[in-house]
């Protein structure tokens, strides 16, 4: 998990895309909050969220910029 996040947090930076990171390992809540916002019951971090909106997890982010539509997966196109 934490290479996944590392490798998020290192091409966003390179692209200079603004994020917040969201640590849920100290609370149920936020946890609960990101597996409803992905759908998934046994989701794991990272996944991504624009405002309200799931982009996606980890495999799908790096697909998309392998793709060169990280834009568009992010919903900022």
């Amino acid at each position: 998990i934490k290479s996944q996040q590392s490798e998020v947090t290192r091409i966003l930076d390179g692209k200079r895309i603004q994020y917040q990171l969201v640590d849920i390992s100290q609370d149920n809540a936020l946890r609960d909050e990101m597996r409803a916002l992905a759908g998934n019951p046994k989701a794991t971090p990272p996944q991504i969220v624009n405002g309200d909106q799931y982009c996606g997890d980890y495999e799908l982010f790096v697909e998309a910029v392998e793709q060169n539509t990280l834009q568009e997966f992010l919903k900022l196109a």
